[in-house]
């Protein structure tokens, strides 16, 4: 873990702790007006913390990079394939970030890197300081390409429920779900290509926004399953902004064991 993400880390255990220490936070929700954006559509821009587990719930408050088994609809059959795949010691395949292979979504959002909102009318952008992952979301509702190759990231298509913006990512390559395999490595999730997330967000006070993931792989669960989490924006952070992270091409430390370059 580097310098950053445990101070990150710190930080948002303190900031947690005090909130949920004060009594009247639920009163100070209650009077919020939320900032609006040109349109009157409510403003998300800032530099945020990766999504994490609501304070006092039964789930891990320090990353949200693993997702909680009791959350997870029946897999489809009662088979576990072709959800949970077997590593094959084979780098490319058990850790492909080691290569400089794409993380793939939701993971990559989930780890414990800032996030940034950038908004526009027409485009809410988050951009991931882990790999510099960038997602453009179009906010106008658009149907979902038929046409495309699915990618690491998907389509993400965006439109306004009341004061909800609900994005809705299709079109994505098989590819693995969270980093569950380094907690325990004979179970290695991947979803299927027909993996559909919904992602609902609101502002619920002047620094969170409430951020609702739905997973539906129709080819793996039985039914949609859903978790909810928080985002804390972090206005401090807007002095320095995202730190560049960059993969380097050739990487011979695959897995975490070096080699010389012959």
């Amino acid at each position: 873990m580097t310098i950053r993400a445990e101070l990150i880390f710190a930080l948002g255990a303190l900031v947690l702790l005090v909130a949920s220490a004060t009594p009247d936070r639920a009163a100070a929700q209650a009077s919020f007006e939320i900032p609006r954006a040109a349109g009157g559509k409510p403003d998300f821009n800032g530099i945020y913390e990766w999504p994490r587990g609501l304070p006092g719930a039964d789930t891990c408050r320090c990353s949200a990079t693993i997702f909680d088994r009791k959350n997870f609809a029946p897999l489809l059959g009662n088979s576990a394939e072709p959800f949970l795949e077997p590593r094959t010691g084979d780098p490319r395949h058990d850790e492909p970030r080691a290569f400089c292979m794409p993380s793939g979504f939701p993971s990559a959002f989930l780890g414990p890197y800032p996030v940034q909102f950038i908004q526009t009318p027409q485009h809410l952008v988050m951009s991931t300081e882990f790999m510099n992952v960038t997602r453009i979301i179009p906010l106008d509702g658009r149907s979902h390409k038929t046409d495309i190759e699915p990618t690491f990231y998907g389509e993400p298509v965006g439109h306004w429920e009341g004061d909800t913006l609900v994005i809705d990512g299709r079109n994505y390559k098989r590819w693995s779900l969270d980093d569950w395999y380094y907690t325990n490595p004979k179970e290695y999730r991947m979803h299927s290509e027909a993996f559909h997330t919904i992602e609902r967000l609101r502002r619920v006070d002047a620094n969170t926004i409430a951020y609702q993931f739905t997973v539906d792989d129709p080819k793996i669960f039985t039914k949609p399953w859903s978790v909810d989490w928080e985002m804390k924006r972090h206005p401090e952070w807007d002095r320095t902004g995202l730190y560049e992270m960059v993969c380097n091409e050739n990487n011979r430390c695959e897995g975490g064991k070096c080699r010389d370059s012959k």
